[in-house]
């Protein structure tokens, strides 16, 4: 018969019990403890965080401006644009009032768009789009580039080659400029060459003077397509005036 000897020094597991409720008493309590040290330790630390930001944004020189950079721009400058910008060196970029800089860059007569932003960490970026001129305008003996909005943007010592030429009085708004650009953008390639230049008197007020001195009466800019249409057939037949302002209903005469 064989005796089951048990070592004395092996817990068992109904060995004790008051001692595993301590235990777990005791992971109870520090389980409460670390939940509450847990907000407190991210309360500290959302405070210094903040307060580090704070500091990083507002105080220290490391997001200031230290470059502006400038793209897009071929007719004017950087250093013009640049000072149109007046982008303060050394300014907090947060702090930066990016609409004052546009409306000053947006000042300058040979931009058409600009748009500003931050450029983090420490630059700002001024993208311009320029005027493109479409024709150039002959104001009391000047000449002056004009988009396809009408508006006037740079000089010019003597007409461009090949560029259409606008003849108006100094008085003309942009309006009827602008009317006069889009007549000169519908006019086909083969007829616009036949354009000595484009005369403004006023809105709906366009003429056209052909390289051999006739007279086109253009009137609005409206239709302007079937009018290009139209004169093309009547310049077959020599006259000193033609008359498209209406053009379902033209007329030609000796002027």
């Amino acid at each position: 018969m064989s005796t089951l000897i048990r070592n004395p020094l092996k817990p068992t597991r109904d060995r004790d019990p008051a001692g595993r409720s301590r235990r777990r008493f005791a992971r109870r309590q520090w389980l409460r403890r670390w939940l509450v040290w847990r907000y407190v330790i991210g309360s500290v630390l959302l405070v210094v965080l903040s307060a580090l930001g704070v500091w990083l944004v507002f105080v220290s020189s490391t997001l200031t401006v230290k470059h502006v950079d400038v793209q897009g721009d071929s007719l004017l400058s950087r250093e013009q644009v640049l000072a149109a910008a007046k982008v303060p060196a050394g300014a907090h970029l947060v702090e930066l009032d990016l609409g004052a800089i546009r409306t000053r860059v947006s000042g300058l007569a040979a931009v058409k768009r600009v748009d500003v932003s931050r450029e983090w960490p420490d630059g700002v970026l001024i993208k311009v789009t320029e005027r493109h001129a479409v024709a150039v305008v002959a104001l009391d003996g000047r000449y002056q580039a004009m988009d396809s909005d009408g508006v006037l943007f740079r000089s010019y010592p003597r007409p461009p080659a090949g560029m259409p030429r606008v003849v108006a009085s100094a008085s003309i708004g942009s309006t009827a400029l602008a009317e006069a650009a889009r007549v000169i953008a519908a006019l086909p390639p083969g007829l616009a060459g036949r354009v000595d230049h484009v005369g403004v008197r006023g809105i709906d007020q366009v003429t056209l003077t052909m390289r051999g001195g006739a007279t086109v009466i253009w009137g609005s800019d409206g239709e302007s397509a079937l009018k290009a249409e139209v004169l093309v057939k009547l310049l077959a037949h020599p006259a000193r005036v033609y008359d498209v302002s209406v053009p379902g209903q033209p007329v030609t005469g000796a002027g």
